[in-house]
């Protein structure tokens, strides 16, 4: 079971990074020649904000799972890795995952085009930048993991 969550949670960060890139790229050019906001933007705008919380779901599952977070806090406290995954990654996940929903929420309530791009815009790019900050990256100094999970 553990295995198959980690499989799923490594794969959904790249659906999650493709989605809220492609949300960008769409409010940014939207926001910048003043486009009218379809039913795709509106689209992909739930779309992002769906698989950001799969990813969370998936995520919340998974640290109630793993070996790493259950570790005594001073063990926790004394390894960056463990620090990394039962503190940092997790605490920096959630408000990257607030600031999808606040940022999707408002964006579809605001009443003009320019102002729901520009809003998804903000919010977006804010959660993106926290979310590749708290990605176990390869070349991290805090904690290694492999680009994509093989089974």
């Amino acid at each position: 079971m553990y295995q198959i969550l980690l499989h799923l949670h490594s794969l959904f960060r790249w659906l999650v990074l493709i989605s809220l890139v492609l949300s960008i790229y769409r409010a940014w050019s939207g926001y910048t020649g003043n486009k009218p906001f379809t039913r795709t933007d509106n689209s992909i705008r739930h779309w992002t904000a769906t698989i950001a919380h799969i990813q969370l779901i998936l995520g919340f599952i998974l640290y109630f799972k793993s070996p790493f977070t259950g570790a005594p806090l001073e063990h926790t406290l004394q390894s960056m890795e463990l620090s990394f995954f039962s503190i940092i990654h997790i605490s920096l996940m959630i408000v990257a995952i607030v600031l999808i929903t606040i940022g999707s929420g408002l964006s579809k309530r605001k009443p003009f085009s320019k102002q729901k791009f520009r809003t998804m815009l903000i919010w977006f790019s804010i959660a993106l930048f926290i979310i590749l900050i708290a990605i176990p990256w390869p070349f991290s100094p805090f904690s290694h993991r492999p680009y994509f999970r093989s089974f």
